[in-house]
């Protein structure tokens, strides 16, 4: 049977974790065996109390000795996993594991080896699920990643990315932060991966529930898209 390796970076969702982390266990995942990798980016909440508490021996817990960002914690999980295909989930609630088999049916389909979930239609019908900035930020994004890499897709800062697992073997990753979304995206359609996307529901927070991504990280992500069309 094949394995399907979820990895949930997290940093201070003392909230919502546990309710994650129990999404992600009775989701459906197609008939492939779970293996779920917590990171934990040294939560200064009691999101650490939480994970230490748990008592479910399917998951493995890795907890970063200082914080490195999501990039780094996505990383570890990338190190320490074993599946054929591999699943990023966030651990703020915004993306819900109960749209598993949405994005996991083109793989097993053998339509794809990458799949992103776009949340461009969801926020379409209602755009108070996501700040204005970010969501003009987004498509000037996906609109350079579409021009400078020669792809058609609609939502490059999609939190929810599912690859096979040969597909970003040998892609050598250096984020460390939420640049993680453009180098992953770069790197992939350099190797001449299409990019296969799927409708998914979205539940944007505000920054006082939590959120982390600014302004900032948007002009980062276009520095990062830029370089790595020219570099690795």
């Amino acid at each position: 049977m094949k394995k399907l390796s979820i990895i949930i970076p997290v940093y201070n969702e003392e909230k919502t974790i546990l309710k994650v982390i129990n999404e992600v266990k009775k989701s459906n995942s197609l008939g492939l065996s779970k293996e779920i990798i917590v990171v934990d980016d040294f939560s200064t909440d009691k999101t650490r109390a939480v994970l230490k508490n748990l008592k479910y021996k399917s998951i493995e817990i890795f907890l970063h000795d200082k914080n490195l960002g999501k990039g780094s914690a996505i990383r570890t999980g990338l190190k320490n996993c074993s599946g054929d295909i591999i699943l990023i989930q966030d651990a703020d609630l915004e993306y819900s594991p109960s749209e598993y088999p949405k994005l996991l049916k083109p793989i097993l389909e053998g339509k794809a080896k990458v799949v992103y979930g776009s949340r461009l239609e969801e926020i379409k019908r209602n755009f108070s699920k996501m700040y204005k900035l970010h969501y003009f930020g987004n498509i000037f994004l996906t609109s350079a990643t579409n021009f400078l890499y020669n792809a058609d897709i609609t939502d490059m800062e999609t939190g929810y990315k599912v690859f096979r697992k040969d597909a970003i073997k040998g892609i050598n990753l250096k984020a460390t932060r939420f640049d993680f979304e453009p180098e992953i995206t770069a790197k992939i359609l350099k190797k001449g991966i299409k990019i296969y996307e799927v409708p998914i529901s979205f539940h944007g927070r505000h920054f006082n529930e939590g959120k982390k991504i600014s302004w900032r990280d948007g002009i980062k992500a276009m520095f990062y898209l830029l370089k790595y069309r020219l570099l690795d």
